[in-house]
This record gives C-alpha cells, sequence and structure tokens, in this order.
C-alpha cells in the first residue's frame, strides 16, 4: 500500500505542478493580450495622424495650385566663392 501512496502523492505534486504552470501561463498571455491590444491602439492612432497629415498636405497642394501666386523653379546658379569675391570686389 506503501507503494499506492507514493504513487498518489507524486501524481498530487505533478496536478499541483501542472495547476501552477497553466496559472503562468494564463498569466503571460493575458498580459501579451493586454500589450497587443495596446500596440493596436498606437497603430490606430498612427493611422489617423498620418491620415490628418495626407488630407493637409492634399489641402496645401490644393491652395498653392489654385491659388493667385505660382512658384516656379528658377534656374540655379552656381558659383565659387573666388567668384562671388571677384563679382563683388568690381563694385
Amino acid at each position: 500500500m506503501k507503494n499506492r501512496d507514493d504513487v498518489a502523492a507524486s501524481l498530487e505534486q505533478l496536478l499541483e505542478s501542472l495547476i501552477k504552470m497553466v496559472g503562468r501561463a494564463n498569466k503571460k498571455n493575458d498580459n501579451l493580450q493586454g500589450q497587443i491590444s495596446q500596440m493596436n491602439e498606437n497603430i490606430e492612432g498612427l493611422q489617423k495622424r498620418i491620415s490628418q497629415l495626407e488630407w493637409i498636405m492634399k489641402g496645401q497642394l490644393t491652395e498653392r495650385n489654385m491659388g493667385p501666386i505660382r512658384t516656379y523653379p528658377t534656374h540655379h546658379h552656381t558659383h565659387t566663392p573666388s567668384e562671388i569675391h571677384d563679382h563683388i570686389s568690381h563694385f
């Protein structure tokens, strides 16, 4: 009978150990679910901000294109510092 008692005690310890492991796993799962939920909220916030920026940029482009003053590209003259100095020294 002692052998059966030993087996029963071992099984009871094993069951307690498994219950603790499941409890820890559930707690970790809950923590991960919370983190995932927080990340999803952050992503939604970023997507809203991106949409707002896109809307603002489209509005600015429309205003610029429809406005009375248009900005045209200009030819960029590049001068070396010595050329600029020579030009200034003539005055």
